[in-house]
C-alpha cells in the first residue's frame, strides 16, 4: 500500500503564508510527477502546480509568482509554499504522487486525504 499524508493547512488572513507537505510511504520503488490539486465548494478539482521527478514546475496561472512547488526526493515529499494569499485561494488541497511500486510497473497515481485552507479578507 501506499499512503500520502497531508499537513499544513489552515486559516490565514489575506496576504499571509501557508506552507502545505504532503510525504508519501509505503510501498515505493520510485516517484515520478508529484502535484497539487484544489477544490472549492461547488467547484471541480484544479491542478494547481506539479513538479517532475527532475524537478521541473508548472503552475496553474492564478498561482504564478505566489506559489512555489518544491520536493524532497529522500524523503518522497513535496512542497507547496504558498505566499500572498487571497480568499479565492481558500479550498482543500489535496496532492498526489506518480508512484512506481516495483521495477516494471506501471506508475499509479495515489492521492491524499485533502487539507483545508482558508483565506479570510
Amino acid at each position: 500500500q501506499v499512503q500520502l499524508v497531508e499537513s499544513g493547512g489552515g486559516l490565514v488572513q489575506a496576504g499571509g503564508s501557508l506552507r502545505l507537505s504532503c510525504a508519501a510511504s509505503g510501498s515505493i520503488f520510485s516517484i515520478g510527477a508529484m502535484g497539487w490539486y484544489r477544490q472549492a465548494p461547488g467547484k471541480q478539482r484544479d491542478v494547481v502546480a506539479f513538479i517532475t521527478s527532475d524537478g521541473n514546475t508548472n503552475y496553474a496561472n492564478s498561482v504564478k509568482g505566489r506559489f512555489t512547488i518544491s520536493r524532497d526526493n529522500a524523503k518522497n515529499t513535496v512542497y507547496l509554499q504558498m505566499n500572498s494569499l487571497k480568499p479565492e485561494d481558500t479550498a482543500v488541497y489535496y496532492c498526489n504522487a506518480d508512484v512506481m511500486k516495483r521495477v516494471g510497473v506501471p506508475r499509479i497515481r495515489y492521492w491524499g486525504q485533502g487539507t483545508q485552507v482558508t483565506v479570510s479578507s
